[in-house]
């Protein structure tokens, strides 16, 4: 990403953020004067919508790409939807719905997990989600146990890892498995503490012959994650990486 770019994306925040402020100023809003304020601006005046055209494309993941484009993945468009509702100071978060990134819009007047609230799904220009889409969303979702909560709110650094997460799976469909470590590196920079992250990484420099970076990866897991199925496989592959040093 250039500079120029960067540059350009820092602007385009910045004019969000000025929009949505001026727009809180003319006085107070009921949630669903809030959503609808939201998709005017974003999807009415600037144009931002999903990309069902090429989902799996790079850009869509990339938010410099996604402001030039104006089209992105849930989570990506999802950002700048966070980025703009917090700017009008209303309450918002993150939803980590599996497959499916959902925006929960708040009544409090200032950002924060929202209390009453309802949901938005920025991919389908931030419409309301009804009990039925929801549910509708909760029948397609994979793997998921009966009973679990799939409305979790997400931190702003739970965000930004589903944005990246979805960066480096591309990247490993494309059979770039260094490119895919070097996101799962930038992933380990905002959230070091998190063993997956150290296991992922500690596998993809096992593939790429990396034995001393997959080593490690592989201790620091363990440090993290002692006990278990895992920690024994690891400390396995562990014992054959030392063994193709000595």
């Amino acid at each position: 990403m250039s500079h120029a770019e960067i540059a350009t994306a820092r602007t385009h925040l910045s004019s969000l953020a000025a929009e949505a402020a001026a727009i809180a100023a003319l006085g107070a809003l009921s949630l669903p004067q809030r959503a609808l304020a939201l998709a005017a601006m974003l999807v009415g005046r600037h144009g931002y919508a999903g990309d069902t055209e090429t989902y799996d494309d790079l850009a869509n993941a990339n938010l410099a790409r996604v402001i030039e484009r104006r089209r992105g993945l849930p989570v990506s468009l999802g950002i700048l939807w966070l980025h703009t509702a917090r700017a009008a100071g209303w309450a918002a978060c993150g939803i980590d719905f599996p497959g499916h990134f959902l925006i929960a819009l708040g009544d409090e007047t200032a950002p924060g997990v929202p209390r009453a609230q309802i949901l938005l799904d920025v991919f389908a220009g931030g419409g309301a989600l009804e009990q039925r889409a929801l549910r509708r969303l909760r029948r397609d979702a994979e793997d998921t146990p009966p009973g679990a909560d799939l409305l979790r709110p997400m931190s702003t650094r739970a965000v930004l890892l589903r944005l990246q997460n979805n960066v480096k799976l591309r990247l490993l469909q494309r059979g770039e498995v260094a490119e895919a470590l070097a996101c799962g590196e930038t992933m380990l920079a905002i959230a070091p503490q998190e063993a997956v992250l150290w296991h992922e990484a500690a596998v993809l420099n096992q593939r790429l012959d990396r034995v001393s970076a997959a080593l490690r990866c592989f201790t620091r897991f363990l440090e993290l994650t002692p006990k278990g199925e895992a920690a024994a496989r690891a400390r396995a592959a562990i014992d054959s990486l030392r063994a193709r040093l000595n």
